[in-house]
């Protein structure tokens, strides 16, 4: 078989969805359509394939994203479950760097969910193309069109429906195919039957939806244009082409519907998989960097290797680092260059990986997702490359924790075996930062929120058998500029013996539009008063500065600081020793003289409560400074909208399942920093 032959039947993809959507029984009934399982795994049983850690078999959710490989109708899947939970939305950015494709799973009762928005605005940064699948379509209140709105209003890219449900609620029993008018159901218990004719009591609803669906087709793209212009209608064929060119170019979503957990709908969403998202093939090169010029690489087996690291797991057989593969072959004992840490690395074993199940592989080819043992230093983002032909590929970018414990030994003794843990688990997951508190001597663990480090501190309790005792969450604030300085003058002068230090500087201060744009520095320097070297160093210190704000030494963000003047000394000025040292001193004086204001970070709260009990559970929210910004009607059920201040939601959970009887239930978003009030104590 050719190469390209094997590259066009590989399909590298991920499902994404909002927590409790289905997203992972979504995998287990593909794994067990294509038979790559004998049985169907349920969340709820904690026997799923995927789900294999035991806090995400306890919990019920996806923590880890987790890789399975499948074959179906002669194609190779490689397939990622990525977590639903915000807190966890680091591990989908690493997964969907990597990614050709992906399948997003919306609920046919709630629509479009915060968390389905978050991970499709991940994936339209990366540029991966999606088809959506509407799930639990057997629950009371499903409905098809209102999901399908909810993706039109809330997402934005043109849905098109390629599926009528036969049924509706408990009454669901398979789809009609709008492309191939036919019937597609399935028993009792989710064998397929086969195809039958569209039934007669839906005939006339198909045919309607059918010409809708040419016609926003011909509407989206000018081949299906013409076609429609000379015949009036559209083929089969025509529309499929169309729609595999319209998801690779992110201007409309393929819709289908089933229901998982009773195995309806599965196999046309595999081939759905096959017909309009893209192989290896079909996506551009991958692009990287090297001596500053950029390059390009193709899927080519037969090209320098380039594959890029994007999970580190350190399992009881070893440590296992996931790559894919862009372009080149790796084989078994191959030396490899770490492009990201400067180093060799020798390629001890390949693994197919199906979740914590391993298959032996002899090498790797371009379009391959593998797992490798025997790296002993790359880190998730690295770039593996041919040591004669290097490239360094763009890593997947990791976001800044907001939510922070005190983490210490119960032990004095173990305290050495807690700081290898925790510099094990920030290996594994970026997303978690230690560090040790300067002024307390603490270990700090940071994380993306509460759940995520409940999580990581379990873990170590498991996995290294540690007693831990954890501190009181904290948020991590920040502090930016309300009002600023104009000409502020800061002068640097020592003199003990020898070469002295000599700089002047002449700041001004304001705040940016925006208090999450971070820091611009300019100069207005004119005449050279200050050489251009040193108004980089006057830059480098104000940076140095930034790290710690007059209200409470937390980051200072959302300025603008402008050198407007300055002078030299012909002997004791230098660019390190003195004007760095000027513009860190300078800034941190002028901040001083500024109207400062502190900034906490805050979320979107989507709260799902009985109507009976909404009014208890607005008062809670103001009660914690919440601003309510929606509510809606849904399903028997009241659905809140509120942004609330991060620090006011830890132990929220316990709260909301007090007052709802435990009917209750929310997830966060976080939407960035706020203002936080005078009063506010920072804890």
């Amino acid at each position: 078989m050719r190469t390209t032959d094997t590259l066009a039947v590989v399909r590298n993809l991920g499902i994404l969805a909002h927590v409790d959507a289905g997203k992972t029984t979504v995998t287990e009934r593909i794994l067990y359509a294509t038979g790559t399982t004998h049985k169907r795994g349920e969340v709820h049983d904690g026997t799923t394939v995927t789900d294999f850690d035991p806090q995400e078999r306890d919990r019920g959710i996806t923590i880890f994203s987790a890789a399975v490989t499948c074959s179906w109708d002669g194609h190779r899947i490689n397939l990622i479950d990525t977590p639903g939970h915000v807190d966890f939305a680091d591990e989908v950015e690493r997964s969907l760097r990597v990614l050709d494709g992906a399948v997003a799973v919306f609920d046919a009762v709630a629509g479009v969910e915060p968390q389905s928005e978050s991970v499709w605005r991940q994936a339209d940064r990366h540029g991966v193309p999606r088809i959506a699948f509407v799930n639990k379509m057997d629950r009371v209140g499903a409905d098809l069109d209102a999901a399908v709105a909810s993706v039109r209003e809330r997402l934005h890219p043109a849905p098109l429906a390629v599926q009528l449900p036969v049924g509706a609620e408990d009454a669901f029993t398979g789809v009609v195919d709008l492309l191939g008018m036919r019937a597609l159901t399935w028993s009792d218990d989710g064998e397929a039957h086969d195809p039958a004719p569209v039934p007669d009591g839906l005939r006339e609803e198909a045919l309607r939806r059918r010409r809708l669906l040419e016609e926003a087709v011909a509407e989206l793209h000018p081949a299906a244009l013409e076609e429609f212009c000379d015949t009036g209608a559209l083929r089969a064929g025509t529309i499929t082409a169309a729609l595999r060119n319209l998801t690779a170019r992110g201007d409309a979503v393929v819709v289908l519907c089933g229901s998982a957990y009773r195995n309806r709908g599965i196999e046309p969403l595999l081939d759905a998989v096959l017909a309009y998202l893209p192989s290896p093939l079909d996506v551009p090169p991958v692009r990287g960097t090297h001596d500053g010029a950029e390059q390009e690489r193709t899927a080519d087996p037969a090209a320098p290797l380039a594959a890029l690291a994007f999970k580190v797991n350190a399992t009881a057989t070893g440590r296992l680092t996931y790559l894919r593969v862009y372009s080149g072959t790796i084989e078994q004992g191959d030396t490899v260059w770490d492009a990201t840490a400067g180093r060799a690395e020798r390629v001890g074993r390949i693994l197919r990986v199906t979740a914590d199940r391993h298959a032996r592989l002899d090498r790797a080819i371009a379009g391959d997702i593998v797992a490798v043992v025997g790296l002993k230093g790359a880190r998730a983002g690295a770039t593996l490359c041919a040591p004669d032909v290097p490239l360094m590929l763009e890593p997947p970018g990791t976001a800044e924790p907001v939510v922070s414990v005190a983490v210490e030994a119960l032990r004095g003794t173990d305290t050495g075996r807690l700081a290898s843990a925790l510099a094990r688990l920030a290996e594994e997951d970026p997303s978690l930062v230690v560090r040790t508190d300067t002024e307390t001597g603490q270990t700090v663990l940071s994380g993306m929120g509460e759940l995520h480090l409940e999580v990581a501190v379990e873990r170590v309790r498991r996995d290294h058998g540690l007693g831990v005792d954890v501190g009181r969450p904290r948020v991590s604030y920040r502090e930016t500029v309300g009002r600023g300085v104009s000409g502020f003058v800061h002068r640097h002068v020592k003199q003990d013996g020898g070469a002295g230090q000599f700089a002047h500087v002449v700041l001004d201060v304001e705040p940016l539009d925006d208090p999450e744009q971070g820091f611009e520095f300019r100069s207005t320097v004119v005449g050279g008063r200050v050489p251009q070297e040193y108004v980089r160093a006057v830059e480098a210190g104000c940076r140095d500065a930034l790290a710690e704000g007059p209200l409470g030494g937390h980051p200072v963000t959302g300025l603008r600081v402008t050198l407007t003047d300055g002078s030299t000394h012909v002997k004791d000025s230098s660019d390190t020793a003195a004007f760095r040292t000027a513009g860190r001193f300078g800034l941190r004086d002028a901040l001083r003289t500024c109207a400062m204001v502190l900034l906490e970070p805050v979320a979107e709260v989507t709260v799902t409560v009985p109507r009976d009990a909404v009014g208890s559970v607005l008062g809670d929210l103001a009660a914690r400074r919440g601003r309510v910004t929606g509510s809606a009607a849904r399903a028997g059920a009241a659905v809140v909208t509120a942004t609330v201040p991060l620090a006011e939601l830890f132990g929220y959970a316990t709260r909301l399942r007090s007052r709802t009887q435990g009917r209750g239930t929310f997830t966060t978003r976080p939407t960035g920093y706020a203002p936080a009030p005078a009063e506010v104590t920072v804890r």
